[in-house]
């Protein structure tokens, strides 16, 4: 018997996603569907198929969803098996895996098991991509605006972000790794394991999500026309030409900010910090991914094993 978890706050894709576990074949025939039902569930029964066991975990939501679960996944044996249904689903993008139910179960099942890096901030683990400054703000406003009843998906946050752009003030910043020091105002700060936000927006175009390094990337201030016209860099795989860009790796560094500022760990709020402290859990998330992205040279992984 293989559990999946399932966020029913995805709405239709959600209900796409139960159709589609429903009428699972082979692997996924004899499936256990569970739904969480609050906050910190969907860890809760993660643990439980850790505990009995089970040698992969479906979890039918977006990063959030993703992220709770693996919470309890980390280091253990059950592998994660992502069914992307969220508003953005930046980790499947980056993974890639299928944005449809039915494809991404026929992809996962004929997949193979690959180790990941996770990230952590101030103690909280991260999957995909953590940060602080405006995707913050945006994210923070964004589950605000979900917990009022306001609707979600992408074209939510491209509105709210197009709104915050022209009021979103930029931040100073020191950012300490290794040997290398950064400092100056910065419009954002991510700090990306995988390669791209939800939405296919393409931040750390080189990042390998099991090489246990951590792509640490600052845009400095700029005005808002300057992110304006920038923007479809990050959708065509060419941020890096960006010239407010700064990027570098490393396997663990230390944010400071002049006064508290909003930051996020895949793309779940979680407050403000003056400072953040990161470093990379190497290959510590055993994870399901279709087989022609683990064939794939210029693929996420950094090499097949």
């Amino acid at each position: 018997m293989i559990r999946a978890i399932l966020n029913p706050r995805a709405g239709t894709a959600a209900r796409r996603a139960y159709r589609a576990l429903e009428r699972g074949a082979g692997a996924w025939s004899e499936i256990e569907v569970r739904v969480t039902e609050r906050r910190g569930h969907a860890r809760e029964l993660a643990q439980e198929a850790v505990d009995r066991g089970d040698a992969i975990l479906v979890v039918a939501g977006g990063d959030g969803t993703a992220n709770e679960a693996a919470r309890a996944l980390v280091g253990t044996g059950t592998a994660l098996a992502l069914l992307p249904v969220g508003s953005g689903n930046g980790l499947a993008r980056t993974l890639g895996i299928p944005l449809r139910p039915d494809r991404a179960l026929r992809s996962l099942e004929a997949g193979v098991t690959r180790s990941m890096d996770v990230g952590q901030v101030n103690g909280r683990l991260f999957l995909n991509i953590a940060g602080a400054g405006f995707d913050a703000a945006v994210g923070a406003a964004f589950h605000e605006r979900g917990a009022r009843g306001g609707r979600r998906g992408v074209l939510s946050y491209v509105y709210l972000s197009f709104r915050m752009l022209f009021s979103h003030p930029a931040s100073g910043f020191t950012l300490e790794c290794d040997a290398t020091r950064m400092e100056g105002r910065a419009f954002l700060v991510a700090i990306a394991n995988g390669r791209q936000y939800g939405g296919g927006a393409v931040v750390a175009p080189r990042a390998r999500i099991d090489d246990g390094l951590l792509d640490f990337l600052v845009i400095d201030e700029t005005p808002p026309l300057g992110i304006l016209l920038a923007a479809p860099r990050a959708f065509l795989g060419t941020i890096e030409g960006f010239r407010s860009y700064r990027h570098v790796q490393a396997t663990a560094a230390v944010f400071r900010f002049p006064e508290p500022l909003e930051h996020h760990c895949d793309g779940e709020p979680e407050g403000r910090a003056e400072v953040l402290e990161v470093e990379a859990l190497p290959r510590a998330l055993k994870v399901r991914v279709p087989r022609a992205i683990d064939e794939r040279a210029d693929g996420p992984f950094s090499r097949a094993y």
